[in-house]
């Protein structure tokens, strides 16, 4: 009789990492990411607790601002969400860019990537950067987790707009960030779509050398993202402000965009039938004028036509004036 031996393949101790990770995820992003991710993984797979960030960093000889880099980019990329107890304030981002400690722009200068990216920041601006320029490039890279590229091509797109501020370039950096830009390819994209609207309506005003003000801006995400409209049908309304106040308006523009979107325009062959429809009630509420006045209007016309009704009626005594003639 023959010995039936059975042998257990499966490993309790082992971490099943999804294909998926590694096809569309593992090669774009930073080696330390993909540790911190890693670890994370073996340890919610395991018994016990998760692992404080302080934990992380000792396991993998990070520091702890390598960790909450690497978790905020996990977290815009969707594959995990956390919450930080204790106190780190680099993982929010804010308007206002902190200030690095001298060790820590030097722990990054360390690293060739974070060398190359203020290389190729100075070759952009142009010039040395300063502590707080530094201080900016450190916070995207650390605190945003911006991959090196991405922030390049940051410094890039807002340069050859005539940016060179780092105030403008943290701005356009955190929104960004806002809407889960993480690779150079969304960033063009992002920046491709919105320029092209930008300029197309700042051309259409007339407006040339300069990108729109915040308050322009706002005007024209609503034009495109909340009344839908094309490029053609707001390049319309802005040829229309421009025939009737000869100068640009955004108010006004917004407010024949507002009632084509209410009377349900979706294209350029809907204005014709709008502008139909308001030519015709303007022709009605005319006409209904004309007849409610028309009785006072003749009888005006009637007096308007007497020639002599410039002067004053007089009556005469003809035979007083027959017996003088005849005196003289």
């Amino acid at each position: 009789m023959t010995k039936l031996t059975l042998t257990n393949h499966v490993q309790t101790n082992t971490t099943v990492l999804e294909n998926e990770f590694i096809d569309k995820h593992m090669a774009k992003a930073n080696g330390e990411y993909v540790k911190v991710y890693l670890f994370l993984l073996r340890h919610l797979k395991g018994p016990g607790n998760i692992p404080t960030i302080s934990q992380i960093a000792d396991a993998l000889d990070d520091t702890e601002k390598d960790v909450i880099r690497a978790l905020n980019y996990w977290k815009n990329q969707g594959l995990l969400d956390y919450e930080i107890r204790t106190e780190a304030p680099a993982a929010v981002p804010s308007a206002e860019i902190p200030a690095s400690d001298v060790s820590d722009i030097e722990r990054f200068r360390s690293r060739k990537e974070f060398r190359e990216i203020l290389h190729v920041t100075e070759q952009y601006l142009q010039k040395t950067l300063s502590h707080t320029e530094m201080d900016a490039i450190t916070y995207f890279y650390e605190s945003l987790g911006m991959s090196a590229d991405l922030i390049e091509y940051l410094i890039e797109y807002c340069v050859e707009n005539n940016h060179k501020s780092i105030h403008y370039i943290k701005k356009v950096a955190l929104s960004w960030y806002e809407q889960n830009i993480t690779t150079v390819a969304q960033a063009k994209c992002n920046t491709v779509f919105y320029n092209k609207n930008y300029y197309t309506v700042l051309n259409a005003y007339g407006i040339k050398g300069r990108a729109p003000a915040a308050s322009e801006i706002s005007f024209i995400k609503r034009w495109y993202e909340e009344y839908c409209f094309s490029s053609a049908v707001i390049v319309e309304a802005v040829n229309r402000t421009m025939d009737t106040i000869h100068q640009p308006s955004f108010d006004y523009t917004e407010s024949i965009l507002k009632r084509w979107f209410e009377k349900g325009v979706h294209g350029p062959e809907d204005i014709a039938a709008v502008d139909s429809e308001y030519l015709k009630a303007k022709e009605q509420k005319m006409t209904k004028r004309e007849n409610t006045k028309a009785p006072k209007n003749a009888a005006a016309a009637r007096k308007t036509n007497n020639r002599f009704n410039n002067f004053d009626s007089r009556s005469y005594d003809m035979d007083d004036l027959e017996r003088r003639l005849l005196q003289q």
